[in-house]
Order: structure tokens, then sequence, then C-alpha cells
């Protein structure tokens, strides 16, 4: 077909495709988007792929990088995987376009449509997966909350050591005490003097006290 000849259409394909993909991973829109955005992509790869073998190589190029994605939003919520994913995914689609120029539009309808699928979130329900960050909920009164608790709100500021290696969570011990804790996403070795810098209900963020 003469329009998948013009050097933009593979924007507009993977431009749409990964909004929608990514838009069904971010928030709950019951499959719509998910197939969606499945319809765009293989229409983008079926497009440019003569070789089924080839085609198919992509594809599940294409889908393991949204799936380290959704597996970072699950289980590790540092940005890692996701980064990787998303490398993959712009990898997927660089290598089926048919010159240099078209690779270019087809990565850049990618990186916009990823991040143009945050908009989701303005107006449809976030999943869960992405609320399990440490202390990404705030217990406040507003959310229904009771008051922090007197004995780990009076932690914040206070200077301690850690009991175990922090990955980002472990055991740190103030005022002769032990307690759950979690770094800002740093390692941080056991016996390091660290202190207490938020408190959230019981949830206790330290980082490293720097000589």
């Amino acid at each position: 077909m003469e329009i998948f000849e013009l050097v933009w259409i593979g924007f507009v394909l993977t431009g749409l495709g990964s909004l929608f993909l990514i838009g069904e991973v971010l928030v709950n829109a019951r499959g719509i988007f998910g197939l969606l955005g499945i319809g765009f992509i293989t229409i983008y790869f079926g497009a440019y792929v003569v070789e089924t073998s080839f085609f198919i190589i992509m594809l599940i190029l294409y889908f393991l990088g949204l799936i380290l994605i959704i597996i970072d939003g699950k289980i590790l919520n540092d940005g890692t995987l996701a980064t990787i994913g998303v490398a993959i995914m712009l990898v997927s689609v660089a290598l089926v376009a048919p010159s240099f120029t078209s690779g270019l539009y087809a990565v850049l309808g990618v990186i916009l449509g990823t991040a143009g699928s945050f908009l989701f979130l303005k107006v449809f329900k976030k999943r869960e997966m992405w609320t399990k960050i440490a202390l990404k909920d705030q217990l406040t009164s507003e959310e229904g909350y009771n008051s922090l608790n007197k004995e780990y709100e009076k932690l914040l500021g206070q200077s301690g050591i850690t009991k175990t290696d922090l990955r980002p969570v472990g055991t740190i011990e103030v005022n002769k005490k032990d307690y759950s804790a979690v770094s800002n996403g740093q390692w941080i070795e056991k016996n390091t003097h660290i202190q207490v810098i938020q408190v959230d209900g019981t949830k206790i963020l330290v980082e490293k006290i720097k000589s």
C-alpha cells in the first residue's frame, strides 16, 4: 500500500501503539488500550517485515521491552528495567524500518507515545502497581488515615546506624531500638551511620550521613 511508503507513517503507528500499550500498563482501561496498542504495533511490523520468522522475532522483542516495564512497576520500582525495556522497544522498531529516516520517525513515535501515555493518569484510574513505591502513598487525614504514630514521628531528624544492608529496605538502629527502614533508592551498607529524613506512618526513609 502506498501509505506505508510515507516515511512518517511509522511515527504514527509506533506512536499510537506505544501510547495505548503503555497507557494500558499505567491505567485500568479494561484491556481496550491494550488491544488498540497491539493492533497498531502489529500493523507497523507487518507493513515492513516480509519474512514471517523475522516478523515474529521483532514483535517478541518489542513486547519483551513492554514486559520489562511491567516487571519494573510490579517488583523493582526503581526504573532500571523500565529503561531497558524502552530501549529494547526502540531497537525493535528501528531494525524493521525500511530506511534510516523512517527508523528515526519510528523511534520518535515510541518516545513521544510513551511520554504521552502518562497523560492518561490525569483521566483514568491508576493501576495499584504504581502506588507500591516506598513512601509513595502519604498517610494524610484527607486520605482517611490517622495522624503519624508518635513514636515514629519522634525519629524524624534522628541519627542511627544500619543493622543490615539497605537494598533499599533493611533494618536500622536508632536510640538502641531496631526499625525497618528504606533508603532513597540507594544501597547503604551495614554499620553505616544514617539519618532519618522522612517518616510516613510507620515507614521510615533514611539517608547516609556524609562524612
